[in-house]
């Protein structure tokens, strides 16, 4: 690991600012905040309306005056002020009074694999403007394998893939650290913009965006496999009368829709892989690959990986929140490095 989990113990509180949710953990209390990373703001007096699931709601939505602005994009801050706004209002004045109490501040955050270093001197302002005397960086990968239970300290390979909303990021790991990684601008947008796309090019029809979740697309149950109904009614608006309609649109269309986005994907798997040395691609043929994140939950994912690789697959029992209780877990302490004994002289 990059910090030591000696000074990761000394942290009171982490923070997990994803493209799409925002979590804090405090510790002792535990998982404290899990919302949506969205601000609503009143642009003629600069005051913030809301913030979170009320804020989501709100967007597409709002008259003029009202703006809906998401301070985070691809796991960086992108507006600082904003995120720093959301963060206390999502807090919540009793948390930030008690984490006041602390004459010297620690946190502890989550950030992108191979991050460049702006994004990462911004993910430490914002939270120092929140009071943090300390900022201490993890990265993802490895705090979302320490919270699927995977033994990242031992000398065996573990595979870990990260499904976020705007990007993918898979690695393997041993001995605490990255052994080969991958970053991939593909997540859960890019497959809602396919569907969308693909709903307005062949049927002229126009969806909310908040509308467009794969699983509600009459694909729960069937994902990504053949099996299910062959034809889904869908509500939208005519792209040329503005008008209410629905169609039929055939299910294996739409599958074929989320193919496209997803063999970037399997294409970074036979990367990482190809990088990997032997000696641990022989231990993920037992193990396998681990998946995280709100898009691991994609119906048919994990057997499409399966196919392509031909190792197995698991899904994590939390994977939305993988990466903050492993943040977690090594602000508790739970977590124990492999201790190697010098050799006697």
């Amino acid at each position: 690991m990059t910090v030591s989990l000696e000074q990761l113990r000394r942290c009171h509180v982490a923070v997990d600012l994803g493209a799409a949710r925002t979590r804090v953990y405090v510790k002792g209390p535990g998982l404290v905040v899990d919302e949506p990373s969205v601000a609503a703001v009143n642009t003629r007096t600069g005051s913030l309306i809301a913030v979170g699931a009320l804020a989501e709601q709100m967007t597409g939505r709002t008259p003029d005056y009202i703006r809906v602005a998401r301070p985070v994009s691809g796991g960086t801050v992108v507006d600082i002020e904003m995120a720093q706004r959301m963060l206390r209002h999502l807090l919540g004045e009793k948390l930030r009074r008690q984490l006041r109490r602390k004459p010297w501040l620690r946190a502890a955050a989550c950030t992108p694999h191979d991050s460049d270093p702006l994004a990462r001197r911004a993910t430490v302002e914002t939270l120092v403007g929140l009071g943090a005397r300390r900022v201490e960086l993890v990265d993802t990968l490895v705090a979302a394998a320490v919270g699927s239970g995977l033994p990242v300290e031992q000398p065996t390979a573990t595979m870990i893939m990260v499904c976020g909303a705007a990007t993918t990021q898979i690695a393997v790991l041993s001995l605490g650290s990255i052994v080969t990684a991958v970053r991939l601008p593909v997540g859960g947008d890019a497959i809602d913009h396919a569907v969308i796309q693909h709903l307005r090019q062949h049927h002229e029809l126009m969806l909310p965006s908040q509308s467009v979740r794969p699983l509600q697309l009459a694909l729960s149950g069937t994902g990504l496999t053949a099996r299910g109904p062959s034809v889904t009614e869908i509500h939208g608006r005519d792209v040329a009368t503005g008008l209410a309609r629905s169609v039929e649109v055939d299910t294996a269309a739409i599958r074929q829709a989320i193919h496209r986005p997803l063999t970037a994907v399997l294409d970074g798997v036979g990367k990482v892989l190809r990088d990997c040395p032997p000696d641990l691609v022989a231990d993920l043929a037992d193990c396998g690959i681990m998946m995280v994140g709100g898009s691991a939950l994609l119906p048919g994912l994990d057997q499409m990986l399966r196919d392509a690789t031909g190792v197995p697959v698991h899904i994590a029992e939390q994977p939305d929140t993988c990466a903050i209780l492993g943040l977690g877990a090594m602000l508790e302490g739970e977590i124990s490095p492999m201790v190697l004994d010098p050799l006697a002289s």
